[in-house]
């Protein structure tokens, strides 16, 4: 299972489950576009991705999801020479957590941009030189809150749930061109955002940090967190050719926390 002569854009690379993928596809031979708004920490992720090919080539982009017109801009000007890219993996960080009651609007037309257009906007930079190569896996980093949805975390699930339904029209809509649109769903995972989401659970229930940590874990038949490199597996496996029949799907990726089938 190898992903030679392809080309990858993964979002939100500079750390976490991106920074983990983009090492993953590298490691399978894939040429990697790494997506984020921080330069300094795009060229580090850059010296470190590894090259196992020599038809590979890394890349950086420098776009900010807050400003959907600006990724516009960047992508039209990284695309106009003709570029395929094959593989898409559309990764950003979630929404302030919160009870949904208490959120104000303005919370959620900003989620919404980051994530839903901020994800058509590189589906519309890619899909053509996908359909040219008959080759195309567009994987969408979401939430297990599209089958159960996360208590606290309101614009979250909300804006989850409507990327899960354009992920699905998608998958329908350009299944016919050899392209596969599937949304990977991780559970609790050792990043920067669990960190955020424990101190606030840890408030909530008037407890440690420690406390919040194994209660979290508790209602996960694994008994632990998640590592960046699991979820990454699993998209890397939806990238290659070996999931070339798997399409339109929700995959938890949660040690089996979600209750619903």
């Amino acid at each position: 299972m190898d992903l030679i002569n392809k080309r990858a854009i993964v979002c939100g690379s500079t750390q976490g489950i991106g920074r983990s993928t983009a090492q993953k596809l590298a490691q399978m031979g894939a040429s990697v576009i790494l997506v984020s708004r921080n330069e300094e920490k795009l060229s580090k992720v850059l010296t470190d991705l590894p090259v196992v090919d020599k038809g590979q080539k890394h890349e950086i982009l420098i776009a900010d999801f807050n400003k959907p017109s600006s990724l516009k801009d960047v992508l039209d000007e990284f695309m106009g020479g003709g570029q395929i890219v094959h593989i898409l993996v559309n990764n950003t960080g979630g929404p302030p957590g919160g009870p949904i009651k208490e959120a104000n609007t303005q919370e959620f037309i900003n989620a919404f941009n980051q994530h839903l257009i901020c994800n058509h906007i590189l589906v519309q930079a890619v899909y053509p030189g996908m359909i040219d190569a008959n080759y195309g896996r567009i994987i969408n980093v979401i939430s297990t809150s599209v089958k159960q949805p996360i208590e606290g975390l309101g614009v979250s699930n909300t804006i989850r749930g409507a990327v899960a339904n354009w992920s699905k029209t998608l998958a329908s809509e350009l299944g016919p061109h050899g392209i596969t649109v599937n949304n990977v769903l991780p559970g609790a995972t050792a990043t920067e955002r669990l960190t955020d989401i424990l101190h606030n659970v840890s408030k909530k229930i008037n407890g440690t940090f420690e406390d919040a940590e194994n209660m979290m874990k508790n209602v996960t038949p694994a008994k632990r967190f998640a590592q960046p490199e699991e979820i990454a597996g699993a998209i890397s496996f939806l990238a290659s050719s070996e999931a070339s029949y798997i399409n339109g799907i929700n995959l938890p990726v949660d040690g089996g926390r979600t209750k619903s089938l």
